[in-house]
């Protein structure tokens, strides 16, 4: 088991990389963080440069091993649904790194409609460009001497976790766990294994894959000293920090997209099949956890040309008769709709970009506020719990605390993907207990309720042309 004590923990994310050293009580000390390298965005594709990103990586590291007093036990946490194609050889990519917000699988998504079915029951995911295999499998067949040299062993596959632990055991291991894996479309969520029916589905061939290991106690040595323990997408770091395995609780994850998460329930009063069903992670014991998942795509994109953050609870429902969605690349789950993106009732030509900020920001609350009804459907919630960078906001807080039929808590920490990487390194999960902080309700009668009403009618007219 890995020792608190030099620790350092990394979360690699969309928009920036963050490295930190945790104490024996597994908290994080010092907190290093660099912009991940830049977004290249074309007619829907979104790619960035994968050596790019392990050179920031390594940099970061290096900052943490300065600071320690002997080789380090290492977590790392990934975003989820990026991938790339590389030389086995000499470990350079041919391909860019492939964000997760690329569409280029839509055509994918169109031609196997058919399947979608057997696709949700074997992965508990919707069929979207939003992960992996679809975009895979649109770039082989454009592309059809990459898959020649995955077949011939010459190339490899995976997602940012394979490319960093392949460049970092010198060849030795090509694998990537269990929560990356099951964002790809191509792995059976029962078994953790790859699924030879979803290989044959997107015409991915099994044997070119990684092997999938469990996310913690891997106890692999790196060429440059360090021992990595946990490897991890994420959103399931997060969950791992914020709430306890009790389904109750939710929790809303807010950054560059939107995240409401439950563990799954035991037992539920209506329909979840529409929810993406994900795995959490599974231990070393392969005992697996598993979470009902709703999203909410790019929301920081659609906020970042407006004055969001000087807006205020009281001015929300000011435009009383234009309602917004605010998802650029995409309407997340449950509904993912790639057609729908960022959409307005009416035209807002004659608004002010404060009043349009407004109406952004109450399509972010009015969605998390409809997952959280749902959910509370299925089976009661007690509390949600508040978490990354746009959940500092406090219009953002109080809107979504207006609006939740339970009450809202800001969670303390400001790292919850790092603590969450920290408290599985150090295998504290059955002990862990995050800080909270209540969101007083300032003004229970305001319009921004009435709202949400109101635009609730609306979305279900439009999504219902729409879908």
């Amino acid at each position: 088991m890995a020792t608190g004590l030099n620790t350092i923990v990394l979360d690699l994310g969309t928009t920036s990389i963050k490295a930190a050293i945790c104490d024996d009580t597994y908290q994080i000390n010092t907190i290093f963080s660099q912009p991940a390298p830049k977004l290249f965005i074309d007619k829907g594709h979104y790619v960035s440069d994968a050596m790019d990103y392990l050179a920031t990586v390594e940099q970061l590291l290096d900052k943490c091993k300065k600071q320690a007093q002997s080789s380090l036990s290492l977590g790392i946490c990934y975003q989820r649904s990026s991938f790339l194609i590389w030389n086995r050889q000499n470990g350079l990519p041919v391909t860019p790194l492939i964000s997760w917000q690329d569409n280029r699988g839509e055509s994918s998504c169109k031609e196997l409609q058919a399947q979608q079915t057997l696709i949700k029951q074997l992965t508990g995911l919707t069929l979207t460009p939003y992960f992996v295999a679809p975009k895979l499998q649109t770039l082989l067949k454009q592309q059809p001497e990459l898959l020649e040299g995955l077949i011939s062993n010459d190339l490899y596959v995976g997602t940012l976790d394979s490319f960093l632990i392949w460049h970092w055991t010198a060849g030795k291991h090509y694998q990537t766990d269990t929560s990356m894996a099951a964002r790809t479309l191509l792995m059976d969520l029962e078994t953790g294994l790859w699924s030879e029916s979803l290989c044959d589905i997107f015409n991915i061939p099994l044997q070119v894959l990684p092997e999938i290991r469990p996310s913690n106690d891997l106890d692999l040595q790196l060429k440059n000293g360090n021992v990595l323990q946990v490897s991890i997408a994420d959103q399931s770091a997060a969950l791992l920090a914020s709430v306890t395995t009790d389904d109750s609780e939710v929790l809303v994850n807010l950054g560059t997209g939107g995240f409401v998460v439950r563990y799954e329930p035991e037992y539920s009063n209506c329909d979840t099949s529409k929810y993406l069903r994900t795995l959490v992670y599974q231990d070393s014991h392969k005992c697996k956890y598993y979470a009902l998942e709703g999203t909410l795509n790019s929301i920081a994109a659609a906020l970042k040309p407006y004055p969001f953050d000087k807006c205020q609870v009281e001015t929300l429902a000011e435009v009383e008769d234009i309602f917004c969605l605010a998802e650029p690349s995409g309407l997340g789950a449950p509904f993912f709709c790639s057609e729908v993106g960022l959409e307005f009732s009416r035209n807002t030509d004659h608004l002010s970009k404060q009043q349009i900020a407004s109406l952004l920001l109450e399509g972010i609350i009015f969605r998390i506020a409809l997952i959280l009804e749902e959910f509370n459907q299925q089976s009661e919630i007690s509390r949600v719990y508040l978490s990354g960078g746009l959940s500092a906001i406090p219009c953002l807080q109080q809107g979504i605390a207006l609006c939740s039929p339970v009450p809202v808590f800001k969670l303390m920490q400001k790292h919850s993907s790092l603590q969450g990487v920290a408290i599985l390194t150090n295998n504290l999960t059955s002990t862990f207990y995050s800080e909270s902080k209540a969101i007083p309700l300032t003004d229970k009668e305001h319009k921004l309720n009435e709202k949400y009403q109101h635009w609730k009618n609306w979305f279900n007219q439009f999504i219902n042309n729409e879908l």
